[in-house]
């Protein structure tokens, strides 16, 4: 049974939460096996063979590990690659991965590099790739298995329902969070435009932000190994995550300021475990205590009215602050509206705002 580590209201499979964001260069070999790629059908009809195979893609860098064996040099096809994988050796491929070079060629990495593996096969891929820098895919016959190797990385593909499920089951987990987010961005729309939001009230708006993110990478990784059979999974992810960017964007500039790209990295170095506490933000990023009372400049809130944004960026120049704003006279907001149909009209998007929350509807 896979071990499960609680997040909160959340289960995040151990495994998982150990590193949700896969470095952009083997996210790049993921999409480049990725069923429906001609190396996928390749490999799979390998599988299904019973077959086992060595392949190697030439980076420029593979010399000094292996002898070259047939010269091919040929355009790619999978039909070709199973035909030769009949072969002893190791089946060289061109770095975009259009030509085979060679075929029954003999990897020679350097015998005291560590490896991890039993097999034969797969000690010989894994100390080429560190070696070498190259992708090397080891297909074992015997286990059934794809394993792909990249410099110290290692990654065994699997197959397309077993991730399809498992991004079901994360999509899941996502929806709870999203439902999560919104009662507590509903809370925090409605505390600010009453004038009592506190460090906390904040802090447990930016966790939900930071999860999501996060369990959304895992998601990212899955479709990518996905390849083409993910198009349902995408247009989940979109719908449940569309819009959020922007709005912890908004957020962090409302509290932070012009300091709101220092949050952003803070934030970044935050696993789960840290973001299970609300605390640890406030303590991380504003420093106070958890209770006090503080104002966003009113960016996030003004922009979902209807106003002018050259009038919201003259009141939050003006007002420096949300609380300042709501507080302000008439004949201080003229000011800035100039006259007062405008300010009416201010007025009104402003009650609409408070009602809209009061009956529950987001905003």
């Amino acid at each position: 049974m896979e071990e499960n580590k609680e997040i909160g209201d959340l289960f995040i499979p151990q495994g998982e939460q150990e590193k949700t964001v896969v470095e952009k260069d083997f996210m790049d070999v993921l999409k480049m096996v990725a069923p429906g790629t001609s190396i996928r059908v390749a490999m799979d009809d390998l599988l299904n063979a019973g077959m086992g195979a060595l392949i190697v893609i030439d980076n420029g860098n593979i010399s000094s590990a292996y002898q070259k064996g047939f010269g091919i040099h040929s355009k790619f096809t999978p039909q070709k690659l199973v035909e030769l994988a009949k072969m002893d050796g190791a089946i060289i491929l061109s770095k975009n991965v259009k030509k085979i070079l060679y075929a029954n060629s003999f990897l020679s990495p350097n015998s005291e590099i560590t490896t991890r593996e039993t097999g034969t096969r797969h000690k010989s891929a894994e100390r080429t790739a560190k070696q070498t820098g190259a992708i090397v895919i080891a297909i074992s016959e015997r286990k059934k298995k794809i394993t792909i190797y990249q410099g110290d990385k290692r990654h065994e593909l699997r197959d397309s329902s077993e991730i399809l499920r498992r991004a079901a089951e994360t999509l899941q987990i996502l929806e709870k969070q999203r439902e999560s987010f919104n009662e507590a961005i509903t809370n925090l729309n409605l505390m600010e435009l009453q004038r009592i939001v506190t460090v906390k009230d904040v802090c447990v708006v930016i966790q939900r932000f930071e999860i999501i993110k996060r369990i959304s990478d895992i998601v990212k990784k899955y479709l990518i190994e996905l390849g083409r059979e993910g198009a349902i999974v995408s247009m989940s992810l979109k719908d449940l995550t569309k819009g959020l960017d922007k709005e912890e964007e908004l957020l962090l500039k409302d509290y932070f300021g012009t300091n709101y790209s220092y949050a952003e990295k803070v934030l970044e170095k935050m696993d789960f475990d840290f973001l299970l506490e609300p605390f640890n933000i406030s303590r991380m990023l504003f420093e106070e205590l958890h209770d006090k009372q503080i104002s966003p400049k009113g960016l996030r809130i003004l922009s979902k009215t209807n106003i002018l944004e050259r009038y919201m960026h003259s009141l939050i120049a003006h007002f420096q602050f949300l609380d300042k704003i709501l507080l302000a006279s008439d004949e201080e907001l003229l000011k800035i509206f100039q006259n007062e149909g405008m300010l009416a009209f201010f007025k009104e998007e402003i009650y609409s705002l408070r009602e809209k929350l009061v009956i529950g509807k987001s905003i």
